[in-house]
């Protein structure tokens, strides 16, 4: 009698037990994924990944400017030119100048290098450059920024100008094609200030 009555005791003790763990550990897991629900909520909101990109066509009309901004949450460079362009390939990687083949990362700023291939020249018909920089010229002072460090321009050469993009580190970028001003258009390149 008494072991009957020990083990009933100890079931329900052990029952107690088990049915604790498991509101415990339901409590921990629900916890454990609203931890991980945030822990693995994107920066910014940011989702953009750091593989190559790459679109469109080669195109005629000449960049004719090139700036750099600040964003709450990345660095931008545009490319803008004198007519309808959307062609570009974009990646992380080694850039070399445009119909030399010398590799610039020694001579650009910054942890990681994006090159950056635009498919329209940097030259009107008569071959006269459109943009006032010389091949392995920094074209932007990104002085404060958090993630851009440099932009150097590799060169135009049938129809495809380059430049390599010194960021702090090989993070998040995205590419926009854009209308405007008037009958230019752009290619914007976003760099996420982290993961």
């Amino acid at each position: 009698m008494r072991i009957t009555s020990a083990l009933t005791v100890a079931a329900v003790v052990l029952a107690g037990l088990v049915a604790g763990a498991g509101s415990s550990t339901a409590g921990t897991s629900a916890a454990g994924s609203s931890a991980a629900g945030s822990s693995a909520a994107a920066y910014c909101g940011i989702t953009w990944g750091s593989a190559e990109k790459s679109a469109g066509a080669l195109s005629d009309a000449p960049l004719t400017e090139v700036r750099t901004g600040r964003h709450d949450c990345h660095d931008r460079v545009v490319f803008e030119f004198a007519g309808p362009v959307d062609g570009y390939a974009i990646g992380y990687g080694e850039t070399w100048t445009e119909g030399e083949g010398l590799a610039l990362s020694p001579y650009t700023a910054g942890g990681a290098l994006l090159r950056v291939s635009l498919r329209a020249p940097a030259y009107d018909d008569a071959h006269q450059g459109t943009v006032p920089y010389a091949v392995g010229e920094h074209v932007a002072n990104p002085l404060r920024y958090s993630t851009l460090r440099d932009v150097v321009f590799g060169g135009s050469f049938e129809g495809y100008s380059t430049f390599a993009v010194g960021v702090r580190a090989r993070l998040p970028f995205r590419v926009l094609v854009l209308a405007g001003p008037g009958t230019h258009s752009r290619i914007v390149l976003d760099v996420a200030h982290q993961w």
